[in-house]
């Protein structure tokens, strides 16, 4: 590591038992879980062990530009990935749980560890020793409607001595998409009676092609890693939508992304205190999507295709004077490009389209600096401040120069009021990363009518963030995490009306509608069972709270952010600002296996539009799962999901013009029904 992170010890008497020493003041705050911590669970990977941390929520990072926000909020070996085509889930469910020597938990920051805006991360900490390890997963999923897909799994790590090592994995995976399914769909009018009935028939299948390499060793004094990763992920759904009593309307969607990335670091020790990281990344996008739309006396077909590239490169130094403080300084640059032409054509008559084909190019950089001081053996204190100057231009249907200038202080304290007790307090400044998707015409236009143009007069979403946390370790693996949090907004991105210079408006697209805020309350936990009379189990689970508010720029009056995700029962007929998932597992040591099942609780999606309000509905999912493991390389895994079959709901309220006049046209009611699969694999592991 480029400067040395000392965490604090723990003991580990039990597999299903942490106890927690005394720290020295230096590593306070800080919790390492031995590989025997997970034992009794009988991980096959590093993901595995992840995700049953007690206190610990996964987050495999935000598909954004740039570097920062993009890695979640796992390291490996004290860095986080570079890489944002592979996905943080999948390179962890590379990693042989054999491999790894502990977790180490970070809890409101350490001297030399850049949290990257994060109050909490989990360190994934490798054994060095040399070897080689590989495994081979095959797997199928058998669908409800007799559909069978198939997958492989391959990866292989090796480790020599003098600390090289490389990786290497190969996926090939297809999956039915679980939100398309049999269904209904009843059109209502305005006043409640139903204009149109009818029967629907969807099947969708996606896919992975994978393939992604790395190779690690001492270079010039320090230690150089490079990694790439080349994925295909081509996507198809047909819907048939009959009606009662005759004729039909049909949907075909094909869409396929190709992606060629790069990535490296460069780590160097300048001197005991002194430390040096210079990490770059190179990412080419292809995207093609098409879908062709048939009903009575309409035919629409829409294409688009999306060219990306981004190269983007950060330089850090690290100075830490001593154990309890450090300091870092950053500067971070990067281009970006996108080249978007799209097409609709209306029964056979190309439609026009704002800001259909255009060439957006960004220059961004950014300078920070940083410091991390525990004040003593309760407090540790962070503070930072981040400045970010961009430039965006748009070519083509929109000519667009945008530059843009923003500061982003940061300051966080963690006080640890006992063994077991902690309290963390953040404020700062968020500025969002703009979605380049949002500069350009998408594909809804085909499916149901509404265009959706793009802008690529965008600002950033900014919000000032007040958080507060406390968290009460029980004694052995338990663990409860409270979290508040307060969002003020500025120039919120949601949809805005596009209007013609003649003052007619022509559709909607993204777009600044003011200010706003969101409220959050979260609370996670872990809980063993073994006091309840449940040997060796294990229940994890989240639940999450969400209030929102912005002015709606069609009605002027208040409403929810649109795509605030929020929470409901399985018809979804009244869904209040919830989320929440349960998790359960019991490990059988006799049997040589572990059981459990999964609950995640039902979702919904809200959009406000220029003439309609749209909300995607998806009910509660339930899946039963079992591993079986014969011997120690050869692990089978069966899992039942969606055993409640699920629901997919998406509502469309339609008006006749804007909402602002308040004349419902009708209300459009599609409820699709997904039967679950019954999902097999066997891993069979090579080496140590």
């Amino acid at each position: 590591m480029l400067i040395p992170i000392v965490l604090m010890a723990a003991a580990v008497p039990q597999a299903a038992e942490l106890a927690v020493v005394a720290p020295e003041p230096s590593e306070r705050g800080t919790l390492a879980f031995p590989a025997g911590f997970f034992a009794e669970t009988q991980p096959t990977s590093a993901y595995d062990m992840v995700i049953r941390v007690p206190g610990f929520t996964f987050d495999k990072g935000a598909s954004v530009r740039g570097l920062s926000g993009a890695g979640g909020n796992v390291l490996i070996d004290g860095q986080p990935p570079v890489s944002k085509g592979d996905g943080l889930d999948e390179i962890l469910k590379r990693i042989p749980a054999s491999s790894v020597e502990r977790l180490d938990l970070i809890r409101g920051g350490a001297p030399g560890v850049d949290m990257d805006g994060r109050s909490v991360l989990l360190n994934v900490v490798r054994k060095q020793s040399a070897g080689f390890r590989a495994a081979v997963t095959p797997s199928t999923s058998l669908v409800y409607d007799g559909r069978v897909a198939n997958s492989l799994r391959a990866e292989a790590q090796w480790r020599w001595p003098g600390g090289r090592s490389a990786e290497l994995s190969q996926v090939l995976s297809t999956g039915a998409f679980d939100e398309q399914g049999d269904g209904a769909r009843t059109r209502f009018n305005a006043d409640g009676t139903i204009r149109l009935r009818s029967r629907i028939d969807a099947d969708a299948t996606r896919q992975i092609f994978s393939t992604t390499a790395a190779y690690e060793a001492p270079w010039f004094g320090g230690r150089a890693r490079v990694n790439a990763a080349i994925t295909v992920n081509p996507f198809s759904s047909e819907l048939y939508d009959r009606y009662v009593g005759g004729g039909r309307e049909y949907e075909y969607n094909n869409f396929k992304r190709e992606q060629q990335e790069v990535g490296g670091r460069y780590s160097r020790a300048l001197s005991q205190r002194l430390g040096l990281e210079v990490v770059g990344l190179r990412q080419n996008t292809r995207t093609v999507s098409s879908v062709h739309f048939e009903a009575p006396s309409l035919e629409r077909d829409f294409r688009l295709e999306r060219n990306g590239e981004e190269t983007v490169g950060r330089v850090t130094l690290k100075l830490q004077p001593s154990t309890r403080l450090s300091f870092e300084v950053s500067a971070e640059g990067a281009l970006n490009r996108l080249d978007s032409e799209t097409d609709l054509v209306v029964n056979r008559l190309a439609s026009i389209i704002p800001a259909a084909n255009v060439q957006i190019k960004e220059t961004r950089g950014e300078a920070a600096v940083r410091a991390t001081w525990q004040a003593n053996v309760a407090v540790t204190i962070e503070a930072g401040l981040r400045q970010e100057r961009s430039k965006t231009t748009a070519k083509g249907d929109v000519t667009v120069e945008n530059p843009l200038n923003f500061m982003k202080p940061r300051v966080a304290l963690t006080w640890i009021a006992s063994a077991n007790d902690q309290v963390r307090l953040r404020i700062e400044r968020e500025v969002g990363q703009l979605n380049f998707e949002d500069f350009v015409a998408s594909s809804n236009v085909a499916s149901t009518g509404t265009l959706s143009a793009g802008n690529p007069d965008l600002t950033p979403q900014q919000a000032w963030v007040v958080e507060a946390t406390y968290e009460r370790r029980f004694k052995g693996a338990g663990a409860l995490v409270v979290a508040a949090r307060h969002f003020a907004f500025s120039d919120v991105v949601d949809r805005v009306p596009v209007f013609s210079t003649a003052g007619v408006i022509l559709a909607d697209s993204p777009g600044n509608i003011g200010n706003g805020t969101r409220d959050e309350l979260q609370a996670s936990f872990t809980l063993p069972l073994d006091p309840f009379g449940v040997s060796a189990a294990q229940l994890r689970g989240q639940l999450t709270r969400r209030w929102s508010e912005v002015i709606d720029p069609v009605t002027g009056l208040k409403r929810e952010i649109s795509t605030l995700r929020t929470s409901g029962g399985r018809d979804a007929a009244s869904f209040a600002p919830v989320s929440w998932d349960a998790h359960f597992t019991q490990d059988l040591p006799r049997l040589n296996a572990v059981w459990g099942f999964d609950v995640v609780g039902g979702v919904r999606d809200r959009a406000f539009r220029l003439t309609e309000i749209e909300s995607k509905k998806v009910s509660t999912a339930v899946s039963v799962f079992t591993e079986y493991r014969p011997r120690s390389n050869l692990t089978l895994r069966v899992e039942a999901q969606a055993l409640n079959q699920r629901n997919v709901k998406r509502v469309r309220a339609v008006y006749a013009g804007a909402r602002n006049l308040g004349v419902l046209d009708y209300t459009d009611v599609r409820s699709l029904e997904w039967g679950g699969s019954l999902f097999f694999s066997l891993r069979r592991s090579f080496g140590g």
